[in-house]
């Protein structure tokens, strides 16, 4: 984090940058989606025992189960931490492969083996790119230790062409006699002669692809045909050219005799027009295969442009399934940007200006709860209550109780998020401030520098009682042998080294709040001057407090040099931290003196 540096002869707080937004990727629990298709959709005992052995150690969420009797297979979708999911995703082809002979499967939907494609998908706090190579990992172990062919396929591909589901599955499961232990035929791992093992599991195609967002957007119109040219005129593949430029004209072919086309204007997506009874209107259904090249709000204007250039309105726009937090915060963030407002607000409010611009309520109403995949999982845990889901009440009531934690370190967080507020609140006000609105962006680019620093401080107040009672855990550990009095010495030394980091961390946090809560005072609404004022008071509070957490903890610590770092580096924060104040302060009295 950023923070004042300051000189012994500098006569006010030297400025760093402020956080930038990619701290909040840094922040966010890492998150993977896996949606492995087995080869069984009709006997339940076998789906039962393939979905069990991926849940039995309870580190990862069962989101879905699909089975389809025509297609004799079963779409599972699970989500959880990146090695949790690979984990379970190697329990659950070992098991299928253990229960489907693919000998004796039929089904309508092309398939490989028992396990036919395994895709990782990044939700949060992961790159496409991680995911490939966890998928390459994932591969080669089942290929070492199953003994069962694997591709890799998508962002996970060793080849161009094999990016391409439908090239590694070219011929399906019958058609891998022929092309294992071929060369550019067989598979990435595990490749040899056909044999019976191969012959029992068939292959496996393991990948990485980006989250696939079904979306249907809602038009003001009954005609399927119009809604299809509006899909002709934005999906990736788009429409064939006619002769004459007619659309009645006979389709032109290049001179391998395959069809030409007119590309549409959204990169990775498939879209076609269709009519649901049910609602009574034609929609746009669309798949976006790649978010990061087509945004959901991308794709929302423009078929909204599509659709007014043929006199149609879009009047709302319908999520099939579930969708990334990231696309509708995104979304939301877009808006507002270009309604020139802050976009420095609270999470819940972006996502509530995503839902209202694009209509997603429009047919049914749109909980985020029910929707968004990483608060689905949270709804899960509900159980787990932490600190900052208390209410004002709850969270002093359990400070004041008989329990330890949470105490000064996870107050001293909650200090600093509150100073981190005060100056997003400023900056939001500024923004919208009547006469000011050629700086809108300005305030806006501080209100969400301001986000990231409050985003940081609340998960701070967790984290300090988290290592909290990661020392108590210790103190449970067996000691009744040398090497579980080792082992317990070395967990004790990690643990107190962590408890002391922190509080550090919420220290540095803190005292990057100054840099804003300046900037709002000096530039800032002149209204809200004294909220900036109470704010460096806030945040002298945060750091003050969160340095007596560092200096009683390091005193636990064996390592004195380590110990004694940290001390030092808490000390001279502390020192930072009243010069900030008293600027700060200085320049809100005058402010107000004058008013």
């Amino acid at each position: 984090m950023a923070i004042f540096a300051r000189s012994a002869h500098s006569p006010a707080p030297v400025k760093t940058d402020l956080p930038n937004l990619t701290v909040i990727l840094d922040m966010e629990k890492r998150l993977i989606e896996c949606v492995p298709n087995f080869s069984e959709g009709r006997d339940r005992s076998v789906i039962d025992a393939i979905t069990n052995a991926i849940t039995e150690t309870g580190d990862v969420d069962l989101l879905d189960v699909d089975p389809g009797e025509a297609t004799n297979r079963t779409v599972v979708t699970f989500v959880g931490e990146p090695d949790a999911v690979v984990e379970a995703a190697f329990r659950g082809i070992r098991r299928a492969t253990e229960l489907i002979d693919m000998r004796k499967h039929h089904g309508a939907h092309p398939r490989m083996g028992a396990t036919d494609v395994c895709p990782l998908i990044p939700i949060s706090g992961i790159t496409l790119e991680e995911c490939a190579e966890l998928a390459r990992n994932l591969a080669k172990r089942v290929a070492d230790e199953l003994g069962i062919p694997t591709y890799c396929y998508e962002a996970a591909a060793f080849t161009p062409e094999r990016r391409n589901l439908a090239v590694c599955r070219a011929g399906e499961y019958e058609a891998l006699p022929d092309k294992m232990g071929h060369e550019g035929k067989g598979p990435d791992f595990g490749d040899r002669p056909f044999d019976e093992a191969a012959a029992r599991s068939g292959a496996t195609t393991i990948g990485a692809r980006d989250f696939l967002i079904a979306v249907n957007f809602n038009l003001n119109t009954t005609s399927t045909r119009r809604a299809n040219a509006i899909a002709f005129d934005v999906r990736e593949k788009g429409r064939p050219q006619r002769e004459g430029g007619r659309l009645t004209g006979k389709p032109l072919k290049d001179a391998d005799g395959r069809p030409l086309m007119i590309p549409g204007t959204l990169k990775g997506t498939k879209a076609i027009g269709w009519y649901i009874d049910e609602y009574g209107i034609a929609q746009v259904s669309m798949n976006i295969t790649d978010i990061a090249a087509t945004p959901l709000h991308k794709a929302f204007d423009e078929v909204t442009r599509a659709a007014q250039a043929r006199g149609i309105r879009v009047t709302g726009t319908e999520i099939v399934g579930l969708v990334p937090k990231r696309a509708l915060v995104e979304a939301g963030r877009y808006f507002l940007y270009k309604q020139q407002r802050s976009t420095g607000l609270p999470e819940s409010e972006i996502i509530r200006m995503a839902v209202k611009s694009m209509g997603l309520d429009e047919l049914k109403p749109f909980n985020p709860e029910e929707k968004v995949v990483e608060y689905m999982i949270g709804s899960r845990k509900a159980a787990e209550k932490s600190l900052v889901d208390m209410t004002c009440r709850e969270f002093a009531d359990e400070t004041a109780s008989e329990s330890p934690a949470p105490g000064g370190g996870s107050i001293s967080a909650y200090m600093g998020a509150l100073a981190a507020a005060l100056g997003t609140m400023v900056a939001n006000l500024s923004a919208h401030k009547p006469g000011w609105d050629d700086r809108w962006h300005e305030f806006s680019d501080y209100a969400d520098r301001g986000r990231v620093l409050v985003d940081r401080l609340i998960h701070l107040v967790d984290e300090d009682t988290a290592a909290f009672n990661g020392i108590m855990a210790v103190f449970a550990m067996p000691k009744s042998t040398e090497a579980e009095k080792a082992a317990r010495a070395e967990a004790m030394e990690a643990a107190t080294l962590y408890a002391t980091q922190v509080p550090l961390q919420t220290m540095e946090a803190a005292m990057a709040t100054f840099e804003l809560l300046e900037a709002m005072a000096t530039e800032g609404n002149p209204a809200s001057v004294s909220d900036a004022g109470v704010g460096a008071l806030a945040a002298e509070a945060a750091v003050q407090g969160a340095a007596l957490n560092v200096r009683i903890n390091a005193a636990s610590l064996k390592d004195r040099s380590k110990a004694d770092e940290l001390v030092a580096r808490a000390r001279q924060i502390c020192d930072d931290a009243v010069v900030a104040r008293a600027h700060i302060l200085d320049i809100v009295n005058k402010i107000i003196d004058k008013a």
